[in-house]
């Protein structure tokens, strides 16, 4: 009976994994039928095969899990609908309470009639009496045969706490349970917003701000957490996470942040083959409807990479919803793990980010100094110009004070904190961060995240003179017109190293640098170029394209 009701209980499984020849073992977990020891026998096939009472009640609650999700997202609508019809009255809504709970009854009693398709399963019963024994131990055998198992993420054990490590200790400066620590907006000067009158003048202002932020504005920002569309997507991370566990020997598990959100993350290691490049970790930080099943980790993996994933909050596997604050505190908790528990060093770990993705690794590379290096693919400098795009122009006040206030994905702010290498990757047909039509390269944001790098980092040479002509060099669509500009200014590049390592031995390596200072304006044109070059690659594609092996190098430094 009590296999039974934990079978009720249990999470959904979706596939059984092909085990390795040299991972194969008598399964040591008490309870576990011998006859179905190895779950990968000849004569199942790696997808879990339903029973069919199990299969069409699976089914009919989908369905209804589907229908609540869009009844939730419509009942604003619905309520209004409702309330000038007159049905939101007690002699109305009584009847309408009667139906609604012979409903639930009713998909209850579906969940029974599945849980007992799966009690006549021998394969999910030996899953459920392996998920049982690992939640019991946690030991390395037991996780090894639940790591044979796709199946309802919810249900699978943390593998990794933020309290962990102890150099993390609240008492030691480290992240809190409200979350770790942000770069906010400037306040305005004392006397001028903080009154009382004041503050309750913007009251309705900050209300329609929240409310926009909450309801609309992340899910514009990040569709990729709408159930509806994670629901019809299944399949294809359902296949993404199969390749990386059978053909690239992946490891998945789940994080514990500190603000209580579940991370999922899959582990790819390298550091027992040939490569040298293996020895170093790739953490991969995915866009707004990417997630790591699919998305940027197969242009590391195949550059040979050791590599580490995860899904943004709210994200397939991952709880939560996807905020400034909450993306922060999930990167935390991801680049802990990296240090902690996989054994890498922040001097072995690059961070790598697609599009959206940058917020996360600018901010992990600003509150991890010794990290190797930062690759931003498709990246912008802040969120304000391109929600200003896509929104009326009477909403621009609400739209910058929302994206302030909640969404703030201030790139090139915390990339400036950065004293490491960095490389920009532009998209020379980018149709999402232009502010105007793809073609205008010109207004590509990941322009403006270089001359903000640039001018932090050298803010002399990047005058008046170094600044007109980087832009010039920006605007070439083409090699062809980038060499046009690199020669017409003869740019000289031994000497443009000459005067930097001669600069960073006199005075360090920490950024501002005041190079450049007595120089003429010729000079400081080619160290200008020289250094725009240094940092940012054009890649001819799309936003969407998927970056290309050839094309993932590590930043230029000294």
């Amino acid at each position: 009976m009590a296999k039974l009701l934990s079978c009720v209980l249990g999470p959904r499984l979706y596939k059984i994994y092909r085990e390795r020849d040299s991972e194969r073992a008598p399964s040591s977990v008490p309870g576990t039928p011998t006859s179905v020891t190895n779950p990968h026998s000849s004569s199942w096939d790696t997808y879990y095969q339903p029973r069919a009472l199990e299969k069409h009640a699976d089914s009919i609650l989908a369905l209804a899990s589907v229908f609540w999700s869009i009844s939730y997202y419509s009942s604003p609508f619905a309520f209004f609908y409702l309330y000038r019809k007159g049905y939101l009255s007690l002699s109305k809504v009584v009847p309408f309470s009667h139906y609604a709970g012979t409903l639930l009854l009713l998909l209850a009693g579906v969940a029974c009639l599945r849980g007992i398709g799966r009690w006549t399963n021998p394969q999910y019963r030996q899953f459920i009496t392996i998920l049982e024994a690992t939640h019991r131990n946690h030991s390395a055998e037991n996780k090894r045969q639940l790591a044979n198992y796709n199946f309802d993420f919810r249900s699978w054990p943390v593998d990794f706490h933020w309290e962990e490590p102890s150099s993390r200790k609240e008492s030691q400066g480290g992240p809190c349970r409200q979350g770790v620590a942000l770069l906010r907006p400037e306040p305005l000067h004392r006397g001028t917003a903080d009154t009382f009158l004041n503050q309750v003048k913007k009251l309705p202002c900050q209300i329609t701000s929240y409310l926009v932020a909450h309801t609309l504005g992340r899910r514009m920002l990040y569709p990729g957490s709408v159930y509806l569309l994670q629901k019809a997507l299944m399949p294809v991370l359902l296949q993404g996470q199969a390749r990386l566990v059978e053909e690239c020997h992946g490891r998945r598990a789940k994080l514990l942040a500190c603000d209580g959100n579940e991370i999922d993350t899959m582990f790819v290691d390298r550091r027992g083959t040939a490569e040298p490049q293996g020895q170093k970790l790739v953490i991969c930080c995915e866009g707004n409807a990417g997630f790591y099943e699919v998305g940027c980790v197969s242009t590391p993996l195949e550059a040979g990479y050791s590599v580490l994933g995860w899904n943004h909050p709210g994200f397939a596997g991952s709880t939560g919803v996807p905020f400034p604050q909450n993306e922060a505190n999930a990167m935390d908790v991801v680049v802990q793990f990296a240090i902690h528990r996989l054994g890498f060093q922040p001097q072995d770990i690059i961070l790598y980010a697609w599009s959206i993705g940058g917020f996360t690794a600018t901010w992990a590379a600003m509150s991890y100094p010794d990290i190797s290096a930062v690759i931003l693919d498709a990246s912008f400098d802040d969120l304000v110009p391109l929600a200003l795009k896509v929104m009326p122009d009477s909403w621009r006040g609400l739209v910058t004070r929302t994206v302030r206030q909640h969404l703030n994905l201030n790139n090139a702010e915390q990339l400036c904190r950065y004293q490491g290498p960095v490389l920009l990757i532009r998209r020379t047909r980018d149709e999402i961060i232009t502010t105007t039509v793809p073609e205008d390269i010109m207004s590509n944001r990941g322009n403006d995240l270089l001359l903000k790098l640039l001018q932090h980092r050298y803010p002399r040479v990047m005058a008046e003179e170094g600044l007109r002509v980087v832009k010039q060099w920006l605007e070439a669509s083409s090699q062809l017109e980038e060499a046009s500009i690199y020669s017409r200014w003869e740019v000289e590049e031994d000497w443009c190293l000459s005067v930097l390592r001669s600069y960073q031995a006199e005075h360090g390596p920490e950024f501002p640098w005041s190079v450049g200072e007595d120089m003429s304006a010729d000079g400081r044109r080619q160290l200008a170029l020289f250094l725009a070059q240094k940092h940012l690659n054009n890649f001819e594609a799309t936003h969407c394209t998927p970056l290309p092996a050839q094309n993932f190098q590590m930043p230029w430094h000294l």
